[in-house]
């Protein structure tokens, strides 16, 4: 059995069978006078015993609202410090967080919220360029939310129909906060706490639906393998709304009394390298393209770094020279390759601060504690160490499935408990794992998840496009860029920057097509499918050849 392409990450360390909740009020007991949180754009600096407090009153200003256990409230906002006392404050009320991509616009964000029934929202006003609140208000006002009864705007301002976050979080009287500890004692760790939605090969987000046991033992192995304690600062610059943030972040934090170091509501270069020195954090989070900005920022040499030791590279493959660099100019040892997915709360494998650079470059590390993965191949059998095959995830860490989507979870989930990830990968000798290509379509821009179905059936839209076909070509900066091929019906003609128009505030901007190219047709096998290899391997071509005729 060593020879073939199966692990299992057996561990002396045993699951945590408890709450978010439960954890979260034993962390404060232990270390209340800990800093938790650190939100630099907010000026905000809360011990664990503040922290808790703030969660408590939130968690009573939301059953006082007239939530139960297992009603579905979203939450759309960038990185703040309400989004993580909105985190701990739904999982000790027994509510289902959904998270809502700060980058999502009106037709995206009207289908995640009903798609779960959302019962309430907390919501950011705006950020940048995206008018959250507006949006909600037109959604609302044209009745397209019908299960969204109540929302709440992190500000201390009137707004027409919406509560404050703080006036709900003064409103909970002594019943309620009763009525919250009798909940909390009825709470079990396989309940569905959380609700993450990932781009769907059918067009639409599918929501994955995780337990407190789902993040909650994932998040804590995650710090395991970095050595986090007691004390130690992180620094977190990639969303909350992610796995990245939530569960990695935030849940690796509070599992032991670290700090959450939010350095700023989006990822700003200039933002990590002043919170990195300033508040001494000895671990950074970050996609590769966050990392190569950071080292790419003028102002570089001028901060101090020397507190970093650790942190995790994931989202996307690492190359090796970047990873020098952050080893070498950013004083990271010890910083490690990870690699997940949504449905399995993230993480499945995972490099240790001891490996070597090649092993962190070349693999995404080894197993989970806990977790197992085989590789099989097209029939589902376990394939030698060294060949190809898909991966498949079992284990604590696998979701509970897809909200109300059984057809698909049973496409995901097989009857043994496997989760087909639809990634293509292998297994060394050693336990290292190299993830090779994805079987379905999908596109890794900058750590985002993209799947082209999903863009190509918005683009279907458009009252001049006949067909189209979207995928993936490589991109220095984000590692994989957007490309359209579009057949436009007869007699129609359109710019690549009107095909744009009509993407910008639907969908995500990083959803939006850099490359537009019209064609007569798509290249196809003798059975009609689409030949995207054939494309992506022309568009390589022609933007050589265009790079060439500008340099």
């Amino acid at each position: 059995m060593s020879q073939l392409s199966y692990v299992h990450g057996a561990s002396s360390q045993p699951l945590i069978g408890k709450t978010i909740g439960v954890v979260f009020d034993e962390t404060c007991a232990a270390h209340p006078d800990q800093l938790a949180v650190i939100s630099r754009h907010q000026k905000i600096r809360w011990t664990y015993a503040e922290l808790q407090r703030r969660v408590d009153a939130f968690a009573g200003g939301l059953i006082a609202l007239g939530l139960e256990p297992g009603d579905r409230i979203g939450i759309w906002a960038p990185n703040c410090a309400e989004w993580v006392v909105t985190q701990f404050a739904t999982a000790k009320a027994g509510l289902i967080l959904v998270n809502i991509n700060p980058a999502y616009r009106l037709s995206e964000a009207e289908y995640a919220l009903n798609k779960v029934g959302c019962k309430a929202l907390v919501i950011a006003v705006r950020h940048k360029t995206s008018e959250y609140l507006s949006m909600v208000h037109e959604l609302r006002d044209a009745g397209r939310l019908p299960h969204l009864e109540v929302v709440i705007t992190i500000d201390d301002d009137p707004h027409r129909g919406c509560q404050s976050f703080p006036h709900v979080s003064n409103t909970a009287r002594l019943a309620d906060r009763s009525r919250l500890t009798e909940i909390g004692a009825t709470l079990q760790f396989d309940d569905p706490i959380n609700i993450q939605f990932t781009s769907g090969t059918t067009g639409f987000p599918k929501g994955a639906t995780l337990s407190h046991h789902n993040i909650l033992n994932n998040g804590f192995f995650v710090g395991e393998a970095l050595r986090l304690k007691a004390g130690s600062r992180l620094c977190i610059p990639v969303p909350l709304y992610h796995c990245f943030g939530m569960v990695m972040g935030n849940l690796g934090c509070i599992t032991r009394g670290a700090t959450m170091v939010l350095p700023s509501e989006g990822f700003e270069p200039l933002a990590v390298l002043e919170a990195v020195s300033e508040e001494r954090c000895e671990a950074l989070y970050g996609v590769p393209t966050m990392f190569i900005a950071v080292l790419a920022h003028p102002a570089f040499d001028s901060f101090d770094l020397t507190c970093l030791r650790t942190g995790i590279m994931a989202g996307s493959p690492c190359p090796v020279e970047v990873m020098r660099q952050v080893i070498d100019r950013m004083h990271m040892p010890e910083v490690t390759i990870a690699y997940g997915m949504t449905e399995t709360s993230p993480i499945s494998f995972q490099s240790s601060c001891d490996d070597s650079l090649e092993a962190r470059v070349s693999t995404v590390g080894r197993i989970q504690p806990h977790v197992e993965v085989k590789i099989v191949d097209e029939a589902g059998r376990i394939v030698p160490r060294g060949a190809p095959g898909e991966l498949c995830t079992r284990g604590y860490s696998v979701m509970l499935g897809y909200w109300d989507d059984a057809e698909r979870t049973d496409e995901a989930l097989d009857r043994s408990g496997w989760m087909h990830t639809g990634d293509l990968a292998t297994l060394d000798a050693d336990g290292y794992c190299n993830i090779v290509g994805r079987i379905k379509d999908m596109v890794i821009r900058g750590g985002e998840n993209v799947y082209p179905r999903e863009i190509e059936e918005y683009l279907y839209g458009h009252p001049a496009v006949q067909d189209v076909q979207v995928i993936g070509v490589p991109d220095l900066r984000f590692g994989e860029e957007l490309c359209a091929w579009i057949v436009l019906k007869p007699g129609e003609a359109v710019t690549d920057e009107e095909v744009r128009d009509f993407c910008r505030g639907q969908i995500a901007h990083y959803k939006i097509p850099r490359y537009i190219r019209f064609v007569e047709g798509f290249p196809t096998t003798v059975t009609g499918k689409v030949r995207k290899v054939e494309m992506r391997e022309t568009m390589i071509a022609e933007l050589d050849l265009k790079l060439e005729k500008t340099a």
